[in-house]
Formats: C-alpha cells, sequence, structure tokens
C-alpha cells in the first residue's frame, strides 16, 4: 500500500462555485479562486495574481470544506451489513446494543478488524468525510491506516468499568471490573501521547469513556480531569437507550445528562454520543431539561441519525436542539459510514419529528458538519474554506445526472448528492481521492477482506448470545431460498 505524500507545492483550484467562509459562517463564492500552499489555504478570493505549481480546474464543480465524522467504530461498523437490519427485541425497546452487537463483536477477529479498518479508509473518502473522529481498541493500526490513505484521523482506545449483557434476552444486567477501567484509561493516555501530531499532525487522539451506564463516577471524573489538562476531546455515548436512561434514573434519581452534570463531566471538550432519550422526550415521558444543562456546559452532541431511524427511532429534534443552544455535529456510526448519507437523513428525519419543512435546513446539517464540529474541536484551521485554514477540500460535480439543474449548491448536495458527484478530495493539502477512487487504498482487497470476515462472523457469533443461536436465528433472510 503506497503513503499519502506531504504536499510541499502551491496549487491553484479556479472553483464555479466555492463555499467559502466569510463574516463568521459559509458564504457562497461565484467564480473564485482558493490557492493552496503546503497544507494550508493561503489566499480565497474573485481572483490571484500570484504563481501556482499547479492549477485544478474546478470551474464546472463545486469547492467545499471537507466534513468532519464525530462518531464512527472503524472496527465493526461495515459488518453491521445483511445482519444488524430488520432486527429488534420490544424488550430493548428496539435497540440492538444489548443482544445483536454482543453476538457480532464475539464473531469479530483481529484480522476482522484490521479489514474493517482497511474497509473503512476508502468508504470515508468516498463519501466526504476528511476528518474522522474513531472509538475503538485498535487504536495502532487505525493510526497507521489513516496515515497511509491520507485521513485526518482523531483516535481513541475506549475503557469502562464494566460491559451490559443480558442473561435472558429480557432485561439488561451489568458485571463490573473498576481495575481494568481504570487500566484501560491509563493505556488511553499512553496512546494519545504516542501518537499525537503524527503525520504532519494529522493523526491526534482523544478520550472516550466508552458509555454512561458502564462508567463509575470515579472513572468519568478521572476522564474529565485529563481531558482538561491534555486540551482533548472527551468523548461519551450518553442517552442511547430507553434502556440505559431508565438503568441511570433507577441508580442515581437522576437523568444521564443531569448525572453527568452533577458530577462535573460535562465542558467544552466534550462530544456527547447520540443523547436521543432524554428529559422531555416522548421517548422518556420524563420531565427535565437536559439540553439546558448541555448547552450551558458548552457540551457538543455526535448525532448519528441512521443508527437510530433504522431502527424507528428519531432526535425530537434536531432544529430543537440547536434552538435550545446545543453544539449541534454529526457523525456516521455504523454502516454505511458515509457523511453525504449524514447530511441527507439529518435533514429529512428533522423535518419529520418537527413536522416543519423548514427545521433542520441544508445549512444547519452542513454547518454541523463543518463549523460546528470544528468548534468542539476547538480548531479554527478546520471545517472551512479561508486563510490560514487547512487544506481540506472537496470538489463536486455539479453538471451531472444527480446535480442537474443545479440552483443552490447546498441544497443539491444535501438533498440530491450520490457517492459517484464527490470527484476529488484534499486533505492537508494533498489530493487523496481524484477522479472518485481513493489514491492510497486498495479498495478491491479491502473490499474482498471485509467479505471474508463477515462470512467468519457470520458462522462464529453464537459465542455473543444469550441462547447461543446461529445467524439464521438472529437475522432471517428477507426471502427463503429457492428450492
Amino acid at each position: 500500500m503506497s503513503v499519502a505524500p506531504v504536499n510541499r507545492e502551491r496549487v491553484r483550484i479556479d472553483g464555479g462555485v466555492i463555499v467559502a467562509y466569510q463574516d463568521g459562517g459559509h458564504r457562497i463564492l461565484t467564480d473564485g479562486v482558493v490557492v493552496v500552499e503546503g497544507n494550508e489555504i493561503v489566499h480565497v478570493g474573485k481572483t490571484f495574481d500570484g504563481q501556482a505549481d499547479r492549477v485544478i480546474d474546478a470551474h464546472n464543480a463545486i469547492v467545499t470544506p471537507g466534513l468532519i465524522n464525530t462518531h464512527t467504530h472503524l472496527t465493526e461498523s461495515p459488518l453491521d451489513k445483511s445482519f444488524i437490519e430488520d432486527q429488534g427485541r420490544r424488550q430493548f425497546y428496539y435497540s440492538g446494543l444489548f443482544e445483536m452487537l454482543p453476538a457480532r463483536s464475539a464473531g469479530i477477529d483481529d484480522d476482522a478488524r484490521r479489514a474493517c479498518v482497511d474497509y473503512s479508509m476508502g468508504e470515508l473518502l468516498r463519501t466526504g468525510t476528511t476528518t474522522v473522529m474513531e472509538i475503538g481498541g485498535y487504536g495502532d493500526y487505525t493510526a497507521e491506516a489513516a496515515t497511509n490513505a491520507g485521513l485526518r484521523a482523531y483516535i481513541a482506545n475506549g475503557y469502562r468499568s464494566g460491559r451490559w449483557y443480558t442473561p435472558d434476552g429480557r432485561r439488561v444486567d451489568y458485571h463490573w471490573d473498576e481495575e481494568a477501567g481504570k487500566e484501560g484509561f491509563r493505556k488511553a493516555i499512553e496512546f494519545i501521547e504516542r501518537i499525537d501530531g503524527k503525520a504532519n499532525g494529522r493523526i491526534k487522539g482523544f478520550l472516550s469513556p466508552s458509555q454512561v451506564d458502564t462508567c463509575t463516577e470515579e472513572l468519568l471524573r478521572m476522564s474529565r480531569e485529563a481531558s482538561d489538562s491534555l486540551q482533548v476531546p472527551l468523548a461519551l455515548h450518553t442517552s442511547q437507550s430507553t434502556n440505559e436512561f431508565q438503568e441511570m434514573i433507577r441508580r442515581n434519581g437522576l437523568t444521564p445528562v443531569e448525572w453527568l452534570d452533577q458530577i462535573g463531566f460535562l465542558s467544552e471538550w466534550n462530544i456527547l454520543g447520540h443523547v436521543i432519550i432524554i428529559a422531555g422526550s416522548s421517548w422518556a415521558q420524563y420531565k427535565g431539561d437536559d439540553l439546558a444543562l448541555l448547552a450551558n456546559a458548552g457540551a457538543s452532541v455526535a448525532h448519528c441519525v441512521w443508527v437510530f431511524a433504522r431502527r424507528g427511532i428519531a432526535m425530537e429534534s434536531f432544529g430543537g436542539y440547536l434552538r435550545a443552544g446545543v453544539n449541534m455535529c454529526l457523525g456516521t456510526d455504523t454502516a454505511p459510514q458515509s457523511m453525504i448519507e449524514a447530511l441527507r437523513w439529518t435533514a429529512v428525519v428533522g423535518k419529520i419529528q418537527a413536522r416543519d419543512t423548514q427545521q433542520s435546513t441544508a445549512a444547519e446539517v452542513f454547518d454541523a458538519a463543518t463549523l460546528n464540529a470544528a468548534k468542539m474541536l476547538h480548531r479554527d484551521d478546520l471545517g472551512r474554506i479561508a486563510p490560514g485554514a487547512k487544506a481540506d477540500i472537496l470538489i463536486w460535480e455539479r453538471d451531472s445526472l444527480f446535480m442537474v439543474p443545479l440552483r443552490d449548491a447546498l441544497k443539491n448536495i444535501v438533498y440530491n448528492a450520490q457517492t459517484e458527484d464527490l470527484r476529488t478530495v484534499m486533505i492537508d493539502g494533498t489530493v487523496v481521492l481524484d477522479n472518485g477512487q481513493p489514491l492510497f487504498v486498495d479498495q478491491a482487497a479491502a473490499n474482498q477482506a471485509v467479505q471474508h470476515a463477515g462470512e467468519r462472523m457470520w458462522s462464529e457469533l453464537q459465542a455473543g448470545d444469550w441462547a447461543r443461536r446461529s445467524v439464521e436465528d438472529l437475522s432471517p433472510m428477507t426471502y427463503p431460498a429457492w428450492r
């Protein structure tokens, strides 16, 4: 596998439509110029009189900042396909966390996890991710893969004090090992210190105690202190299932968000995964104002619409969180790991939940995938096309089957664009996807490896299922076989 080089040349991009940054927000620059020198944008405007080593002709294209994917599980998510869809148990309010995911995890071996990471590199690039936040346990391998592919990556090795399981398919129980959680925390710190700043600064670390209901107060307080000291993001899965919400009420008499506020966990470095089941929502039927607590703390939410929408669950509502002052970001979490899909589903499901077409607009979801995520990362050099920003740039077709007629470029990208419409991806000043194809990823080999990984998983997942069921029992085929 070849490695993405570090670019030092001056490149001029002549764009027909440029989503540039001005006066604190995105603005449309028609027939403009973006100049990149090394890994940085040095000029944005109508013209440029200086010399360039190379010119990218994007007159008949749309130039946007790259998208920031704030919640992924690259070592597992590709293997959600063909297994986790259309299945769910009412005792778990149709969440797949307590039954389907343990079975899946038991069937994934080390080779499969590495195959998933390799496969994900191409999937992320082809669907608009230029910066990814990965929560997993294969941080060193992921850092190497992202370096080779040319991605910008924030990576966390997750840790927790306990784990959930179901002994009978009717209830959720917990197995605790607090010392293992503390050891995982120490290793997570060591990992951050080891990889931070690699690949010309593209590879960084962050902290991720795994789930609010599987971490002790002590572990979460330690994590908050370390986040403040290291100045790194602090991620936590929170309010992601009705079972979890009820468990935290039982333990503490507080919602998950209220409890996090009480123990001093919430901060401007937080990126909380999901936050779907909250006080005041119909999913919880529990009074309170979790959104005000998040907004007051400056905490951010990684909204991953598809992982819930496929189960008939949705945030109430994306626009309402924004109006409450919560910094909303987007992630993919599951398969497909497509920020193009994340933009569209967030906009559409947000409108359905609000019963208002003027909520969850193209601007709101695009801001969530760019400027809001950069704010959470404390990076004013990401998520925008402006002098001083990193050269993380997407170039989209404007006259393709799905993009014509074009009047409003952002509406077309959010509501109509397909993967094939994203033609060029530049990260850190280097083109890493050209003519729709990753330059430093062997996608054919990655595809084959992840297919084999899936086949092994499907045959081995009984060990993680409480009833030792086969894949056919857990996830029946859509149609019966021909006889």
